[in-house]
């Protein structure tokens, strides 16, 4: 073989066979996250679903409402911040299940994460009792 055979023999190698067999890497996987909405000021049915059953998930909260809310986790550990009328809250990672959380601007909306599978807890605490 001469050196400009040789030479084309390994740039053709190197084009059409690629580094690594010539596969294709995969991107990586991404679930989007789920969405719960919030409909208004109505109790427990201001958010949809609710219960919700995406313990465990990446969730994102949807104000559907025609004023601002805040979602805060009963325990304080997620606060979405305030989510104008039809904005979305960025991701947050819900608890597996036993969760209560509400409107830290109308503390009447109330909503609960069953989890996967049973019910959702009972509301407990100040932004229950009077619901």
């Amino acid at each position: 073989m001469r050196l400009h055979e040789f030479a084309l023999a390994l740039i053709a190698g190197v084009v059409f066979g690629g580094c690594g067999g010539g596969s294709t890497p995969s991107s990586p996987s991404t679930t989007a996250p789920a969405t719960i909405s919030i409909v208004g000021q109505n109790g427990q049915q201001a958010f949809s679903p609710n219960p919700s059953s995406f313990g465990g998930q990446m969730v994102v909260f949807r104000n559907n409402d025609s004023v601002p809310h805040r979602v805060v986790l009963n325990d304080g550990s997620i606060d979405t911040g305030n989510i104008a009328p039809g904005a979305t809250s960025s991701a947050v990672s819900m608890p597996l299940s036993g969760t209560n959380y509400h409107c830290q601007i109308h503390p009447g909306m109330i909503g609960a994460v069953s989890g996967q599978s049973g019910p959702p807890p009972a509301c407990t605490g100040q932004y229950c009792e009077a619901y």
